[in-house]
């Protein structure tokens, strides 16, 4: 029987590779499309087996080449837009150019547009272009499904990006700084570990099955103050959580610094529900995928790697001599605010390495441009 064949764009984003990753280890083959062949997301993709590049950059004037070359034998695809270039665009070329082809099950990775539900809710720029995309989708009748993807874990970083950053303290602690009220929950997702094997059985489920519907990929539902309680445990050291508004420490792109001024006042400011008022997780996202990474593993196991990548070295200073004071309560201790019992030592003394997955800003290939944000792919 021959290989299922599925066709990707921006392959070397965190979703796309997660899912080319689970796609080569059963045997099917993947058509990759990757703006060049460069990069260490690149380089361990290029190692796989069955996985065949398409290289082009699709917002030039070859995009309707290089996707009809792209989905050519293909009858499943995965599609990701990102905000380079016009996202709209691409996102109608893609599906129009599947449609041609003959795809048969269509997954695009959507967001919402909060400017549509009827509360004075501003929508977010880089979630409404894909709101717009899944919407031309839908006109033109291809068998689709649509993913909502919940705040990356390894979104994480104490390097002076918003929105995300886990600031390191004098003491070896950390503050993270959000507008996001603390007791509001908030979806979560590994995008590394947990989208591939998703989308797997969102595929091997079937366009019948789903029929057009929503699917929420969140693993994890956590209020602010839940997520640094468990952040806290995996990483060894003290988490405060610092509800406050958005700091802009670095250059960043006119686009996505209106983006996060939206997200200030429409998610923070007026508590609008991250996926809107209608979307459910984490049920919906563990019935698909049960092995998932929640955020006290990530912090444990990947974070601190990530971190050794990007030349930081506050995981070799040990923190032996940490322990919960008494009114840390749940930001420091379990989720219910009762302190635990066991605390799982941070790595020390670690040289940097190489970790299938484990990906940070830096050594992304996209850091290389002038727009990459973190979570942007």
């Amino acid at each position: 029987m021959p290989p299922k064949v599925v066709a990707t764009i921006n392959s070397t984003g965190r979703q796309a590779a997660s899912f080319i990753r689970a796609a080569a280890a059963v045997g099917w083959h993947v058509k990759a499309q990757i703006w060049k062949r460069e990069g260490l997301v690149f380089e361990e993709l290029a190692e796989l087996p069955n996985v065949e590049f398409v290289e082009g950059d699709l917002t030039g004037p070859q995009r309707n080449q290089i996707l009809s070359n792209l989905f050519a034998g293909a009858k499943i695809a995965f599609i990701n837009t990102t905000h380079w270039g016009d996202e709209v665009a691409i996102g109608k070329a893609c599906a129009d150019a599947a449609k041609r082809a003959g795809i048969v099950h269509y997954v695009y990775s959507s967001m919402p547009d909060h400017s549509t539900f009827g509360q004075d809710w501003k929508a977010l720029p880089m979630w409404s272009s894909k709101f717009a995309v899944e919407n031309y989708v839908r006109q033109i009748g291809i068998p689709a499904t649509f993913i909502y993807t919940g705040i990356y874990n390894n979104n994480f970083s104490s390097l002076p990006y918003p929105l995300f950053r886990m600031e390191l303290q004098n003491d070896g602690s950390f503050v993270w700084q959000a507008p996001f009220h603390p007791d509001d929950p908030l979806p979560w997702l590994d995008a590394e570990h947990d989208v591939g094997p998703a989308l797997l059985q969102i595929f091997k489920m079937g366009s019948s099955h789903w029929k057009g519907q929503r699917v929420t990929l969140a693993f994890e539902k956590l209020t602010p103050l839940q997520c640094c309680a468990r952040f806290s445990r995996g990483v060894g050291r003290p988490v405060k959580y610092v509800r406050g508004p958005i700091k802009i420490a670095v250059s960043i792109p006119s686009g996505y610094r209106e983006h996060l001024e939206n997200l200030q006042e429409t998610l923070g400011d007026k508590r609008a529900p991250y996926f809107g008022p209608d979307l459910e997780y984490p049920r919906e996202g563990r019935s698909i995928w049960e092995g998932y990474r929640g955020i006290e593993e990530y912090a444990r196991e990947v974070f601190p790697i990530e971190e050794c990548n990007n030349g930081l070295r506050w995981m070799e200073e040990g923190t032996s001599s940490y322990t919960p004071s008494e009114h840390e309560g749940s930001v420091l201790g379990t989720d219910d605010g009762s302190r635990s019992s066991t605390r799982p030592t941070t790595p020390a003394g670690q040289a940097p390495l190489h970790i299938s997955g484990a990906y940070t800003p830096r050594s992304h290939p996209e850091a290389l441009q002038q727009d990459f944000f973190v979570g942007s792919c």
